[in-house]
C-alpha cells in the first residue's frame, strides 16, 4: 500500500484554516483529507452550514471556493496519533505558523481537542463562541497563533467518544455562528 502525502488546500483570502493533528492511513492511501470511513467531518460541514450541499473527501480540492484551507500539523500518516514522536509536533509547530503567518486566516480552527493541547499545553481559558463537553471548552479559545484567533473543534473521528454526534454538530454550527457574527470575540 502506498501512502500519499496529502496536499494543503490553502489560497490567499482564506477565511478558515482547518488543522488536523495529522492524516490517516486512508486518507494518505486515496489523497483525501477526513477520508476514514466513520470519520463525520464532511457531513458536519454541511450540517452546521459551513458548506451549502453535502460533501465526501474527495470534494477537499473545492474548500477554497468557500474560502476555506485545509492543513494537517504533521503531515506523516500514521495509524493513530501514538506513532507520531516529539519532533514532529515540534517541526509541524513551526510549519504550521509560517503557513498563518504567510495566508493570515481570519480563523485557525484545530480539528481536535488533542491538537490544541498539543500546541498550548494546557486547558487555556474560554471565551464565547463555544460549547463546554467532556470537561473541555471547545469553540473561541483566549490563545492565538501568530496572532490569529483559534477556534477548537471536536475531532470527528468515528473512534472520538468523548462527543456524540449532536456534540460535535454543535460545536460547528457555533464555529458558524461565529464567521456569521465577523469573527468577533464574544
Amino acid at each position: 500500500m502506498r501512502l500519499r502525502r496529502l496536499r494543503d488546500y490553502i489560497e490567499p483570502g482564506v477565511l478558515v484554516l482547518f488543522v488536523g493533528i495529522n492524516p490517516g492511513i486512508r486518507s494518505a492511501t486515496i489523497g483525501h483529507h477526513f477520508a476514514g470511513y466513520s470519520n463525520r467531518f464532511w457531513k458536519l460541514l454541511h450540517e452546521s452550514r459551513l458548506v451549502p450541499s453535502p460533501l465526501t473527501c474527495e470534494d477537499d480540492t473545492r474548500l477554497p471556493e468557500w474560502r476555506y484551507g485545509m492543513t494537517n500539523l504533521v503531515p506523516r500518516a500514521t495509524a493513530g496519533i501514538g506513532d507520531l514522536r516529539p519532533e514532529d509536533f515540534t517541526s509541524g509547530r513551526g510549519r504550521l505558523l509560517g503557513k498563518i503567518r504567510n495566508y493570515r486566516p481570519k480563523v485557525v480552527a484545530l480539528v481536535g481537542v488533542t491538537l490544541y493541547r498539543t500546541l498550548f499545553r494546557t486547558r487555556g481559558p474560554i471565551r464565547g463562541n463555544s460549547t463546554r463537553v467532556a470537561g473541555f471548552q471547545l469553540g473561541l479559545q483566549a490563545d492565538t497563533l501568530s496572532g490569529v484567533p483559534v477556534f477548537v473543534l471536536p475531532n470527528p473521528s468515528g473512534r472520538n467518544a468523548n462527543y456524540t454526534y449532536r456534540e460535535m454538530l454543535r460545536a460547528f454550527c457555533d464555529l458558524k455562528e461565529y464567521l456569521d457574527k465577523g469573527c468577533r470575540r464574544s
